[in-house]
Order: structure tokens, then C-alpha cells, then sequence
């Protein structure tokens, strides 16, 4: 009879541990790209990574690490330098959060010849991985004013060209 209620405790205590681990997160870039991805936290882990500060309410600072989007980007295939030229200058990147919010950017505004501003694709937040109601990936926007860009929950990267 002991040996039932073990068997019953360790089955529960397994599905309540299945049930609370989160599905792997998975970032889209898709789109008008070379190449799509799908990148995983481990991918982003990988690639070279930055920090940003962004000052808290009250006079403190919190610090997001992740990988910077025009690198994700260029690994997608998307035109950059030289190559960001006429049409190409016509391309902008969809943002999209997984409760529906969207923002865009030009590759114009990303690029280190044009605009230069550094978008980052976070996943940690002082040093621990974002909660489920900022991440797993969130974009962080330094030089913007306000913060209606740096998306929670991001999801999709989806490239658009305008003009082909």
C-alpha cells in the first residue's frame, strides 16, 4: 500500500514538473531574407553579445545583455554596408510580440554607415534570464526616447523589402 502512494506521489510530482517547464523558446526571422532562422536561446547564447544600462525611476540602472539585432540580421542575409544601396534601403524589420504588439525599423536606422543605432535582442536582465512577462526575448531600444519599442515578448523578426 506504501509502495501505491509512493508511485502515485512521484507521478504527480512529475506532471506538476512537466507542466511547469516552459516550451523552448524559439525567435523567427523570416521574411525577405537569404536565410531563415529560427534562433534558440542557446543560438543567441553563441553569437557575440553587448550590455546596455537603461536608467530606473529611481536613479538606479538596469542592465539587459543579448545579441544586437543588425548581427542577427546579417546572419538572416540581410543587406548591410555596401550593400544597403537603393532598393535595398527600402527594407524595414517587423517586430512581433507575442500578444500582437508590432513596431518596425528601417535597416537604414540599423546600419553602422547610416542611422547606427544599437538595437538589442535581450535575454537576460541584470544577469537573469527575463520572466515570462518580458521575454524570453525582448528587444531593448537605448537611444529611443520613450520605451513603445523595446517589444516584450518578441517572437518574429519579419524582414520587408518595399520596392523589389
Amino acid at each position: 500500500m506504501n509502495y501505491t502512494r509512493l508511485l502515485l506521489a512521484l507521478a504527480l510530482l512529475a506532471g506538476l514538473l512537466f507542466a511547469q517547464a516552459p516550451p523552448s523558446a524559439v525567435l523567427a526571422v523570416e521574411g525577405d531574407v537569404a536565410t531563415p532562422l529560427s534562433l534558440t536561446g542557446a543560438d543567441l547564447a553563441k553569437m557575440p553579445r553587448q550590455t546596455v544600462s537603461l536608467p530606473t525611476p529611481d536613479g538606479g540602472k538596469t542592465v539587459y545583455e543579448g545579441v544586437p539585432l543588425r548581427d542577427i540580421l546579417e546572419k538572416a542575409g540581410t543587406p548591410s554596408g555596401g550593400k544597403l544601396r537603393g532598393k535595398a534601403l527600402t527594407t524595414y524589420v517587423l517586430a512581433m510580440a507575442r500578444d500582437g504588439y508590432q513596431v518596425a525599423f528601417t535597416l537604414g536606422e540599423l546600419d553602422p554607415q547610416f542611422g547606427n543605432e544599437t538595437i538589442l535582442v535581450a535575454d537576460t536582465r541584470d544577469g537573469k534570464p527575463l520572466n515570462e512577462k518580458q521575454g524570453p526575448f525582448r528587444l531593448v531600444c537605448p537611444n529611443d526616447k520613450e520605451g513603445a519599442r523595446s517589444v516584450r515578448m518578441l517572437e518574429t523578426l519579419r524582414v520587408v523589402r518595399l520596392a523589389k
